[in-house]
């Protein structure tokens, strides 16, 4: 044995095929958010804008905003805890790996350059959470043309829909048996 690691089992043409016809532009969550956008009086975005890093989802250029719609599966979601797939395991390690790296670097740049980079998870576009998510997404757009019209040209991260870092820091004391 010579201690290089294994190449990933090749996958059958079925399971190509099927990955295949996975959708990367216009999922039915996009669509829903560019809806929710479009009645909250946010048009003039572009769709998977070139000129930005990672071609956003939805882009406001003259806002510096970008929207990522995640899907869970794909993008690993904190939130979700999904399980990782039985078969093919070394291959579906490294291209959660490599999503989740290429996620990193697109926010890492557009932050960089001064946008304001937003996450939305899928989960947070469901019945039960849709309502509250795009409320948070408009005072997030609108927040960032705010401070823009101010001159604070300052990139941020902000993820749509996730607790705020003092409740997640509390819940994870309280899980590990301390007082939050």
């Amino acid at each position: 044995m010579t201690g290089e690691p294994l190449a990933p089992k090749p996958v059958s043409a079925v399971t190509r095929h099927v990955m295949q016809a996975n959708k990367s532009k216009n999922t039915k969550p996009e669509l829903k958010v560019r809806a929710a956008l479009r009645e909250a009086g946010l048009s003039g975005y572009r769709l998977h804008w070139k000129k930005a890093p990672g071609k956003p989802d939805i882009c406001f250029p003259g806002r510096r905003v970008a929207i990522f719609v995640n899907g869970c599966f794909w993008h690993r979601c904190p939130h979700c805890g999904l399980s990782m797939p039985k078969s093919n395991v070394e291959f579906w390690e490294a291209k959660f790996a490599r999503n989740r790296a290429r996620d990193a670097r697109d926010n890492a740049l557009l932050v960089s350059g001064g946008w304001t980079v937003i996450t939305i998870w899928e989960c947070r576009l469901k019945k039960g959470r849709f309502d509250a998510t795009m409320r948070e997404l408009v005072r997030e757009i609108r927040r960032a043309e705010e401070l823009r019209a101010q001159g604070l040209r300052s990139g941020r991260l902000v993820e749509i829909g996730s607790a705020p870092a003092w409740r997640v820091r509390r819940e994870r004391h309280r899980r590990r048996g301390r007082r939050g």
